[in-house]
């Protein structure tokens, strides 16, 4: 099974914390392209959804599914999106796709975050996956400078600016043992607009792809 086949597995499994006449939360990313076509291939049907990214709103809308802005939602019951690495606790690093910010707003509305990947996703520590940083343009060689005292290497992601006008750095070398008091001291550097570790919006279920099926973990 390539990988392709295996996000369209996880994408059809996450159908089952779809609730109909409910609004959802969508990630962006190939694996939740694969969840947002098997949604609308179901015939589930929801009160709309909420997107992270102008990439998932468009392919929704031209499938038929109604998008609400986040302002239109006190709350969401689940929120479905990739990761590009988790980690045992369901600690993720997320923004490989340069929709950190978004997908962080969208994931603090919902009660449950349902993360869908592959099982090559899954890692003993945060890190390996360069760390996306979403900065304000003023602030970037600062913050580059903040990062090689901790002993990362921040590298400006070349010709991205994302949905909110800010740029990415990647941040590569990094150990993060404990994800929670680290996504919390990075937010408070100035010039940070999100950091793409998600400690306190972590995952409380994870469908992952494997040669064998979709493996199911709590946290």
């Amino acid at each position: 099974m390539n990988q392709d086949e295996l996000k369209a597995l996880v994408g059809q499994a996450a159908l089952q914390y779809v609730k109909p006449d409910t609004v959802i939360g969508v990630g962006t990313g190939s694996t939740v392209d694969k969840f947002i076509d098997a949604l609308a291939a179901s015939g589930i049907k929801i009160a709309g959804a909420v997107s992270s990214s102008v990439r998932s709103t468009e392919r929704m809308r031209a499938l038929g599914i109604a998008v609400l802005e986040a302002s239109e939602v006190p709350a969401l019951g689940v929120y479905i999106d990739g990761a590009d690495e988790i980690d045992p606790q369901g600690h993720m690093i997320k923004g490989g796709g340069a929709a950190l910010t978004r997908e962080k707003i969208v994931a603090d509305l919902a009660q449950t975050f349902v993360c869908i990947a592959d099982a090559s996703k899954q890692v003993p520590v945060l890190g390996k996956f360069p760390l996306p940083v979403e900065v304000i343009p003023m602030a970037a060689a600062q913050i580059a400078r903040r990062f090689a005292e901790l002993g990362g290497q921040a590298k400006l992601r070349e010709g991205v600016v994302t949905d909110n006008g800010g740029l990415i750095l990647d941040v590569h070398g990094l150990s993060i043992t404990d994800p929670v008091a680290f996504e919390r001291d990075i937010n408070q550097w100035p010039g940070v607009v999100c950091v793409g570790v998600f400690a306190r919006n972590k995952a409380q279920v994870c469908l992952l792809g494997t040669p064998t099926g979709v493996q199911q973990l709590q946290f």
